[in-house]
């Protein structure tokens, strides 16, 4: 599969990584210029272009940059595209948000209303870019982590389900996007390495919040 990847920060880099040691084939882009990822693009083996370029060059784009810049994204490239959105909100980094300070509306929510046309599933936001690598196993490990997704398209979820899979983790569908709330920042599935059935009971469970900054502990 080729993977387009909006963002090279630490989600980014790590996502490229696992997916070119998967035998996927990945261009990875900044907000800067392509010239700027040529140490990038020679440790992960990888492609590198514009973010337009990584859009147009995925059949699954990944967008992994901070939720300050998500807006700043053209709609154009990403129309009918799979867009795996990483996003998570920090009111410290990205400012605050009213809407979803109030709980009235998500952060993948917010990029699809802005994507209009894209095909969004929520993904890759619940884990430590330090996990990404580390944690995966082959298929039908005992260990093997689970990470959740949440979307409104069936058929968008479904080739994003088979991707993660193939990276070595099983998968959580936590529901509608409007259901992306119970892994975001501070919730208990936010960042915990969980098995299935400790994923589906910590969505369950996500009306409570846990310490902020708890999971990188």
């Amino acid at each position: 599969m080729k993977i387009g990847i909006i963002g090279a920060g630490f989600i980014g880099r790590a996502v490229a990584r696992l997916a070119v040691q998967h035998g996927h084939e990945v261009m990875i882009s900044n907000s800067r210029h392509p010239r700027t990822l040529a140490s990038t693009m020679v440790a992960v083996r990888c492609q590198v272009g514009t973010a337009q370029m990584a859009a147009e060059f995925g059949d699954v784009v990944l967008v992994a940059v901070p939720f300050f810049a998500a807006r700043d994204l053209a709609p154009q490239p990403l129309a009918g595209k799979i867009v795996m959105d990483a996003n998570n909100y920090y009111p410290q980094r990205d400012g605050n948000e009213e809407a979803l300070d109030n709980h009235t509306t998500t952060t993948s929510e917010i990029l699809a209303n802005h994507l209009r046309g894209a095909r969004i599933v929520k993904a890759f936001n619940a884990i430590l870019e330090r996990d990404i690598e580390k944690d995966s196993r082959p298929h039908g490990a005992a260990d093997r982590r689970a990470l959740p997704i949440a979307g409104d398209d069936k058929e968008a979820k479904r080739v994003v389900s088979e991707l993660l899979d193939d990276l070595g983790y099983d998968v959580v569908d936590a529901g509608a996007l409007a259901e992306g709330w119970r892994f975001e920042r501070a919730r208990p599935a936010y960042c915990v390495p969980l098995d299935v059935a400790g994923l589906k009971q910590a969505l369950e469970n996500a009306g409570s919040s846990v310490a902020e900054g708890s999971w990188r502990e």
